[in-house]
């Protein structure tokens, strides 16, 4: 096959670029290794500034009728009380809410409006497997396994949105600088009554961290562990992982029974790193494949997805008019990194300094001084709620 642009992996990043590309009238072709987008692992939160560039390419109706749930706020609740932190309600704009979404939904959505243009493939069950090179070893495209055999797709550009174990990546031979992260999760549900919170809950208490995601009729739930710590947890028991997710939140007493088996349990390792240089001739990583986030905040579907905007700004006009140059890959670089690095620094300062002290502390957790003062002053508690739901540089389409 021949394309104008390859994108390795049909995640936010991906088809997001894709929609973008096809919507400028550039051939692009996406390569998903899965034949679906059905993983509960995937994020579930989509962003103000993702459903407003949405808006802008007239997807706002479509987002509308996906089963998402809108959290207006964000609390955290420690031992001594609730207090609110992020209040969305106060930010300008037709979204002032995170809105929590299965994402494989989102996935399906951006795929069929995409299949409406011209131009836009996906070749679903298909892995990269391998980077085409030319003369003087630049990328032209990829080598995939698919349903049928070995399939090549060549092209002008190949854009890496493998995620944190990219194939692309390692086939470029970049490595990323490493950052560290103190903790992993356990990603599992729980049934959900109608009288239990809404939104999404963040429940703190002695040893523990754990994310309740609002999802219905039942609660996708991220519960936070020491690093590397899967080993001990698994050998202590279910029936005592059990206990730790009571405590942390008593309203699941009567439906923790239902984990009765360690596969209805996920452990997502957490990464934190970045990569120096993005790009390579004829092939460019953005996203995970560029930058793994922390889960602190959600904020890694946002910068992913802002990502492939800024791309598809750039890097458009230029493909559709054929006058696109491996010099201009580095301007995806430039642009994007400043809202990288200062994200990852703040995550790696709630790392340290709350995250981790957490995880390693017995007793009861009181509500830190910060949290009550912000708790106080409705007003600002729509800086954490912007900086969450915009990031540091929102990026829209042409």
């Amino acid at each position: 096959m021949e394309t104008t642009v390859c994108v390795a992996g049909g995640g936010p990043a991906g088809l997001v670029l894709a929609l973008l590309l096809a919507r400028q009238g550039v051939p692009v072709t996406v390569l998903e290794k899965h034949a679906d987008f059905l993983r509960d692992f995937r994020g579930d939160t989509v962003h103000p500034s993702t459903l407003t560039m949405l808006d802008a390419v007239g997807l706002g109706p479509a987002v509308e009728r996906l089963p998402g749930r809108q959290a207006g706020q964000l609390r955290v609740t420690f031992d001594d009380g609730t207090f609110p932190v992020g209040d969305f309600r106060r930010l300008p704009g037709a979204h002032p809410y995170l809105l929590f979404l299965p994402q494989w939904d989102l996935l399906d959505m951006l795929a069929d409006a995409a299949a409406e243009l011209p131009g836009f493939t996906l070749l679903r069950s298909t892995e990269v497997t391998d980077l085409l090179r030319g003369d003087g070893g630049r990328v032209e495209g990829v080598r995939a396994a698919g349903p049928d055999g070995p399939v090549e797709v060549r092209a002008r550009l190949t854009v890496g949105c493998d995620g944190r174990t990219s194939v692309v990546r390692d086939r470029l031979g970049l490595r990323p600088v490493e950052y560290g992260a103190p903790m992993d999760v356990l990603w599992f549900r729980l049934p959900r009554e109608p009288d239990d919170p809404a939104d999404v809950a963040f429940r703190i208490s002695a040893g523990g961290l754990m994310i309740c995601i609002d999802r219905g009729d039942y609660f996708q739930n991220a519960f936070v562990i020491p690093k590397g710590g899967y080993d001990t947890i698994h050998a202590a028991g279910l029936d005592d992982l059990r206990r730790r997710v009571v405590r942390l939140a008593p309203f699941f007493a009567d439906r923790v029974a239902g984990l009765t088996d360690w596969d209805h349990i996920k452990l997502l390792t957490v990464q934190v790193n970045r990569l120096r240089r993005w790009h390579a001739p004829g092939a460019l990583l953005i996203g995970d494949a560029a930058h793994a986030m922390s889960p602190i905040g959600g904020v890694g579907i946002n910068l992913a997805v802002q990502d492939a905007v800024a791309t598809a700004r750039i890097l458009g006009p230029l493909l559709a008019a054929g006058t696109f140059t491996d010099g201009d890959l580095d301007r995806i670089r430039r642009r994007r990194r400043f809202p990288t690095v200062v994200t990852q620094a703040v995550q790696r300062i709630a790392q340290r300094r709350v995250v981790d002290p957490l995880l390693r502390t017995t007793g009861p957790v009181r509500a830190p001084a910060a949290v009550r003062f912000l708790s106080r002053l409705p007003r600002l508690q729509g800086i954490p709620a912007r900086l969450v739901g915009f990031g540091v540089r929102p990026e829209m389409p042409r």
